[in-house]
């Protein structure tokens, strides 16, 4: 009998087995109502759309370059000229099948087995565990009140010298997942100095750019040539199943990139790209979506407390409460499956985000119907008397 590596023993994805159960009640005739992915409840842009379909009539759907077509990636560059008056040349982008493919290309080529790289926590489980499967060392740093929920240069010292280990990495989302942090432009600018003086790789993971609802949204590509960013069309773009995404890249890092690229994706969907070249022009019909969001966010900031759900984290931008529940269990995940059978809602186990405490807290994403976050949450409401 053949035997299963031990990289391939990594925690589930809470998350996305709530979903399956959520989508099996659905299935079976129960209203459920999920608050469990970070999944818009918009369909892609229309442009997005049409751009798809009028390419399927054409039929010529195959390879592109490993790291996408000139087209988006020029699209892509007017778009930081335009958002952050930024002059990105073209070749330094890479187009990525999803944000997942950047964190693995940009793990696979600048790390070695054994290097240490800093995440935060809570924080997203799958940058523990890709870092983990790949024979890396993660280094979670927590992130506080005390430390604004956001990684600092003073909080990596400590974590370096807890763990008696030099990080070779370090990892920010920003806006987070799950706290909703937006690290603003000083924070930024303050780490991305101290990765430059200390010859540490700074990834800046930007996917939930444009749902930045308080702070300061910021791009580390306005601050240093030197940070790998990643980004996606997923999230404010509403385009999760098409698996789209890009990085942009230190000059010196992209044929590293493109090497490793072409043995493991060959090239990112070209129908994807197509619409997601389209989609980049259609911000007046997102922005739309994004006021829904806003509007569920408020909703949550005043209900949530009220039914004895305190807000654990800021909630700047994202679309994730990240909420404490031990006024009525000390077992998240328990109480995520109750909620589930008992009410037909579906929320994330904190452990998700933080093996440590998470069992205290729950993530509930508000990227869905504005009616349906309000029937939710009045269902838990009901369930919590």
């Amino acid at each position: 009998m053949f035997s299963i590596s031990q990289r391939s023993d990594v925690e589930p994805f809470h998350a996305m087995d709530v979903l399956a159960e959520a989508t099996k009640r659905r299935a079976s005739g129960h209203p459920v109502i999920s608050m469990a992915v970070g999944q818009p409840s918009h369909p892609a842009p229309r442009a997005a759309l049409e751009a798809a379909q009028a390419a399927l009539v054409e039929g010529k759907i195959g390879y592109t370059d490993a790291l996408g077509t000139t087209r988006l990636k020029h699209a892509l560059a007017w778009h930081y000229r335009d958002r952050h008056g930024l002059e990105i040349d073209p070749a330094r982008i890479a187009i990525t099948t999803g944000s997942s493919a950047g964190f693995n290309l940009a793990f696979l080529s600048l790390f070695d087995a054994g290097d240490a790289v800093a995440i935060a926590l809570p924080g997203y489980p799958a940058y523990r565990n890709i870092l983990g499967a790949l024979g890396l060392r993660v280094i979670e740093v927590p992130v506080t009140a005390d430390t604004h929920f956001t990684l600092t240069p003073e909080s990596l010292e400590a974590a370096q010298a807890a763990h008696n280990v030099r990080l070779k990495g370090v990892l920010l989302a920003s806006p987070a997942n799950p706290t909703g942090t937006v690290t603003g432009r000083q924070g930024l600018t303050a780490l991305a100095d101290y990765c430059a003086a200390n010859s540490i790789a700074f990834i800046s993971d930007e996917i939930y750019h444009g749902l930045t609802f308080a702070g300061e949204e910021t791009s580390a590509l306005e601050l240093t040539d030197e940070a790998i960013v990643i980004n996606s069309f997923s999230k404010y773009y509403c385009m999760t199943g098409w698996r789209i995404g890009w990085m942009v890249l230190p000059e010196r890092l992209v044929r590293p990139i493109e090497r490793v690229a072409q043995s493991l994706y060959i090239s990112p969907p070209e129908l994807s790209q197509i619409a997601a070249t389209a989609a980049l022009g259609a911000t007046a019909e997102l922005d739309v979506y994004k006021a829904s969001y806003a509007a569920n966010r408020e909703f949550l900031l005043k209900r949530l407390p009220e039914i004895g759900l305190s807000i654990a984290s800021p909630m700047d931008g994202a679309f994730y409460a990240y909420v404490d529940v031990t006024r009525f269990t000390n077992d998240s995940m328990a109480f995520a499956k109750r909620m589930l059978a008992e009410i037909n809602v579906a929320a994330t186990p904190g452990l998700d985000f933080d093996p440590l405490d998470g069992n205290r807290s729950m993530r509930m994403s508000y990227a869905g119907a504005e009616a349906e976050i309000v029937e939710a949450v009045e269902r838990i409401a009901a369930w919590l008397k």
